[in-house]
């Protein structure tokens, strides 16, 4: 069993930063593949970003160029830096992580195993 927490949420004016980090427990996750997703209020959980356990990379369309994902495995933690946020990125951002990567589906969120209890991002206009 794998328990994943959230930390780095917060609000932040439009075109601002922040740095998500989310710390494993119950398993060395150096084998798994670690992602986040995020929920805006009234729509569906959106793929964000996803780093395989060899580091490879996949980003959701609407993030590309701007939020960059990364793991430290040594710590257990996986990170999310986000840089030109706009008022639509506002959301509870999810990390999620499983043993398995699914290359053709790991935007869905029914490839995800394990999930965290959420951070909220505010980004204000």
């Amino acid at each position: 069993q794998v328990q994943l927490v959230e930390s780095g949420g917060g609000l932040v004016q439009a075109g601002g930063s922040l740095h998500l980090s989310c710390t494993a427990s119950g398993s060395a996750i150096s084998t798994y593949a670690m992602g986040w997703f995020r929920q805006a209020p009234g729509k569906e959980r959106e793929f964000v970003a996803t780093i395989t356990w060899f580091d490879y990379t996949y980003y959701g369309n609407s993030v590309k160029g701007r939020f960059t994902i990364s793991r430290d495995n040594a710590k257990n933690m996986v990170y999310l830096q986000m840089n030109s946020l706009e008022p639509e990125d506002t959301a509870v951002y999810y990390c999620v992580t499983d043993r398995s990567f699914y290359s053709g589906s790991y935007y869905l969120t029914r490839r995800w195993s394990y999930w965290g209890q959420g951070t909220q991002v505010t980004v204000s206009s």
